[in-house]
């Protein structure tokens, strides 16, 4: 899930709830969304992770935030009130804490009053009524909700994210739910979906010792959901492909070589003016101190952000 609002040098959310783990010292950290960025395009790692360029935010991933949030706090509530009636009065007060906490958001529209925001907040109440037809929260008690996972590998290296719910049965199985708000993946772009959701069950297999039952994937944006069951096998092949990942980035570090990797996804990149496969000049690399190298290393999401 990549952050729809601009990056800065603070800390991230992942760096303020990471906790020292029983004393290691990591080579480095990672979350899905990093890893995603890198194995898409080496310069966009780069830009987002090393550069900290800052990016604008976007109407749909800002969408998704505010949805991810009215999911989140819905919750909160008595199973009887979790109705979309309930969730469309939501919409605007959550709109109202976001802009108070990222005032920058407010940016998005000329008038925060006017149609054009309007509209956009009528379509995240129809983002929200498209989840009631495909699960039913009176009858879900999510176990966790928004929330951090890491571990720290053999290797040293450190995954972490957030997971947006975590359903436990009755037996112990675990269930790994991400929404995303918008469509479901065309062909040859599940995959990497399906790669957040097992670096997830990754992390929640070494930290809590069980294999997740169902790794479930809910596309808000044409009623969609994708359901897949890993194994031992997946995860074990999938902490080989994280710890590949690493070593590219790492061996791109050294040589100190971010190429570029044209394709489709281009039209979403805030950075083509300083890409080179646009005619572009990437600015210098910035001076990395030592003991800052893991931390900027990693760009984390924020609980409850969305890509489109």
């Amino acid at each position: 899930m990549a952050s729809p609002t601009v990056p800065s040098v603070a800390a991230s959310p992942a760096e303020r709830l990471s906790t020292p783990v029983d004393g290691v010292e990591v080579v480095g950290a990672l979350s899905p969304s990093r890893a995603g960025d890198f194995t898409t395009c080496p310069l966009l790692y780069r830009f987002r992770t090393i550069d900290r360029l800052p990016e604008p935010p976007s109407v749909d991933a800002v969408r998704g935030t505010l949805v991810h949030k009215v999911l989140e706090d819905l919750f909160d509530l008595p199973a009887a009130e979790r109705t979309p009636e309930r969730a469309r009065t939501m919409v605007d007060p959550t709109w109202e804490a976001l802009v108070e906490a990222e005032p920058g958001l407010a940016e998005l529209f000329e008038d925060r009053e006017g149609p054009q925001a309007a509209a956009w907040l009528a379509s995240c109440r129809v983002v929200l009524d498209r989840w009631f037809t495909l699960e039913d929260p009176t009858r879900l008690e999510p176990a966790e909700r928004e929330v951090y996972v890491e571990t720290v590998l053999e290797s040293r290296l450190l995954l972490r994210g957030f997971v947006d719910r975590l359903d436990v049965a009755p037996d112990g199985a675990l269930r790994v739910v991400d929404y995303k708000t918008g469509r479901s993946p065309g062909e040859g772009f599940e995959a990497r979906a399906l790669f957040q959701m097992r670096f997830y069950a990754l992390v929640l297999w070494r930290t809590r010792g069980v294999v997740p039952k169902v790794l479930q994937l809910v596309y808000l944006g044409n009623g969609e959901i994708v359901r897949y069951e890993p194994d031992e096998a997946d995860l074990v092949a999938t902490e080989r492909k994280v710890e590949a990942i690493w070593a590219a980035i790492r061996s791109a570090r050294e040589s100190g070589e971010w190429l570029p990797s044209p394709g489709r996804l281009c039209s979403w990149c805030t950075h083509q003016a300083l890409c080179p496969a646009f005619g572009g000049t990437p600015p210098p690399l910035p001076v990395v101190e030592p003991s800052d190298a893991v931390s900027a290393q990693v760009s984390e999401d924020a609980p409850g952000t969305s890509t489109p």
